[in-house]
């Protein structure tokens, strides 16, 4: 087991059992400036990321959107697995100009302007959603994407975790059966990752226990809003280099 693994888990974790995201779209970022490459990091995170969404899903899946998830099967999956299994050696970096996008859409909850442009934005969904699958298959940070459109929409707390969860949830699934057959072998022994899957539902509980569940609808709102703003900038200080 490594240090910086285990350190990159936890925080990750807390992340995504509070919003649905996180475990993919930090823990990738913060792998590869670790060292590790980009399959190694999906071998990692995507067990992990799967695990947190399932328990998510079952304590709320009767909350689910599931027009919302309909667009995400038909539009945004076919993507992301066509773009995974086209770039298994590779990545792009994309970073900032998603983290401008994220930044932006962190600003509708303080800007009656800023809120008429991205609801004007959204309306494209079916674009949006294709735009989501490339960025997701390419990078590891369609999530990002993923919770920008949510946090559009206004639901309570509750609907948007377990709406982002299920789509999040898919992405990992389709990734893993992706890999299965894109990659031959894999550099992390199965022992191993099953300490770091125990480690990230561990926290998920506690965290959940804990946190999410002393976290009033309005709170939550005006959290995500940082939570994308937090999102955005990281992301363009990782593409500047500067992280």
């Amino acid at each position: 087991m490594a240090l910086d693994i285990m350190l990159t888990i936890a925080v990750t974790s807390v992340i995504q059992s509070i919003f649905g995201v996180g475990v993919l779209l930090f823990g990738t970022p913060l792998l590869l400036l670790f060292g590790y490459d980009f399959i190694q990091a999906l071998t990692i995170l995507l067990p992990i990321s799967l695990s947190i969404n399932a328990f998510q899903i079952a304590q709320h899946h009767a909350q689910i959107d599931t027009d919302f998830y309909k667009k995400i099967l038909i539009f945004t999956i076919p993507f992301v697995v066509l773009f995974l299994f086209l770039v298994t050696s590779s990545s792009i970096n994309i970073g900032f100009v998603i983290g401008l996008f994220l930044l932006f859409v962190a600003l509708k909850s303080y800007s009656p302007e800023v809120e008429r442009a991205v609801e004007s934005m959204v309306k494209y969904e079916k674009a949006y959603f294709v735009v989501m699958g490339i960025v997701h298959g390419l990078t590891n940070l369609g999530g990002s994407l993923l919770t920008a459109i949510v946090h559009s929409k206004n639901y309570e707390k509750d609907v948007t975790r377990v709406t982002v969860a299920i789509a999040y949830a898919t992405f990992a699934l389709f990734q893993i059966l992706t890999l299965a057959f894109a990659v031959k072998t894999m550099d992390i022994p199965y022992a191993v990752n099953g300490i770091y899957l125990t480690v990230g539902v561990l926290i998920f509980v506690l965290t959940d226990s804990m946190l999410y569940v002393n976290i009033d609808n309005e709170r939550y709102s005006n959290i995500f809003a940082i939570f994308l703003l937090a999102s955005g900038v990281l992301l363009i200080l990782k593409s500047l280099g500067l992280l």
